[in-house]
């Protein structure tokens, strides 16, 4: 690694003034969907909440919040490969930068950014990288969607239900429709990773990438030659690299060692949710509710919302935690208690990541990346 070394992490074409917009934007958004998640909830009531919270609990569960990110970096390293030589916190600050990125920009521009503070720190093909990134949101949306499923089996959620929140409809109807099209697009991408992956069908994709200049062979072999260098080339370079980044299909030990570790994950974040609740007023709920409640809430901050899922992530706490008989007010309070909790490490560590690795973030905010 060059710690001193200073690099734009992703292309954000926006000018001061735009991002300066896009910042005020943002911050009337986040307050009228905060808005709309507490609108029921007596302000000062709420207040006067967050105050009786025992926040020594934070502490607990900010260690059970690293630990479950320590796992994400592990994961990360069997995806990118033995042969990667990409050590623990050469995979630890790329990690947690790109995971600030997500809480602070919109877009998710941190899954981008992650691979490309992999390429420029150590040479990693980011297109691969970007491949491994992919491969992680499908162990996890997977899982997810097999949580959902059990949660549907055994919570009764009345079907008349319905919390309506910045033109969302927050309901048992919705849920099945985040978890089918979740569902739908983890089935093409796995597809698509098959294809790539099985060497026949990856040969068949090249040779029919190689014969597309053929097909323009009246305009002459200078302007084939032209898309062969910048369009067929590169095309046959990302699916080399993709098929690379996929390589874990191909090895029933990593693919099932990755699989462990996501459910890993999920449960220290369930644990992080529940231990944030015992220092919570009157909300008692057990491990495998507060689990639900987990899942519940990731599947509605699915929809689109705003960097940080501000609104989105109370209303959907609100929602499922009434289920199991919380109060709308305590359970509205530990919702946005447990918000902040949840980001504010990921968000520190960073910033400290981004420092210790000598990443720009004023360029990454202001300036378009050069990569």
């Amino acid at each position: 690694m060059r710690p001193s070394s200073r690099f734009v992490v992703f292309y954000a074409p926006m000018n001061n003034k735009s991002l300066f917009i896009s910042v005020i934007l943002g911050v009337i958004v986040s307050g009228a969907t905060l808005y709309y998640a507490f609108r029921n909830v007596p302000v000062n009531e709420l207040i006067s909440y967050l105050a009786t919270v025992n926040y020594w609990w934070v502490m607990p569960a900010t260690v059970i919040i690293l630990a479950s990110f320590c796992l994400r970096v592990y994961r990360w390293q069997l995806l990118l490969g033995k042969d990667s030589g990409i050590g623990f916190w050469h995979a630890f600050h790329p990690l947690m930068i790109g995971f600030m990125l997500n809480c602070v920009f919109p877009g998710r521009i941190g899954e981008i950014g992650r691979p490309l503070i992999l390429k420029k720190n150590e040479g990693y093909p980011f297109t691969k990288a970007l491949a491994t990134v992919a491969a992680e949101r499908v162990f996890d949306s997977l899982l997810l969607v097999i949580l959902l499923a059990v949660v549907l089996a055994t919570v009764p959620i009345d079907p008349g239900r319905d919390m309506v929140f910045g033109g969302y409809h927050l309901n048992k109807g919705t849920l099945i429709a985040a978890s089918k099209g979740l569902a739908n697009l983890c089935m093409v991408v796995v597809a698509g990773v098959i294809l790539v992956s099985w060497e026949r069908s990856r040969r068949l994709i090249i040779l029919v990438t190689e014969a597309l200049p053929s097909l323009f062979g009246f305009a002459g072999d200078r302007i084939c030659d032209k898309i062969k260098r910048y369009a067929v080339a590169p095309l046959i370079h990302i699916v080399e690299n993709v098929a690379a980044g996929f390589s874990l299909v191909k090895n029933p030990r990593r693919l099932l060692l990755c699989t462990l570790l996501s459910v890993l994950i999920w449960a220290l974040v369930a644990l992080s949710y529940y231990v944030v609740a015992m220092g919570a007023p009157g909300v008692r709920i057990g491990f495998a509710q507060m689990s639900a409640v987990m899942v519940i809430v990731c599947f509605f901050i699915a929809l689109p919302s705003i960097p940080g899922y501000w609104g989105i992530w109370e209303a959907g706490g609100v929602f499922a935690m009434t289920l199991f008989g919380v109060a709308p007010r305590e359970a509205a309070g530990f919702t946005l208690a447990n918000h902040a909790i949840q980001l504010l490490p990921v968000i520190v560590m960073g910033l400290v990541s981004a420092m210790i690795t000598g990443v720009n973030l004023w360029q990454v905010a202001f300036k378009p990346a050069r990569h």
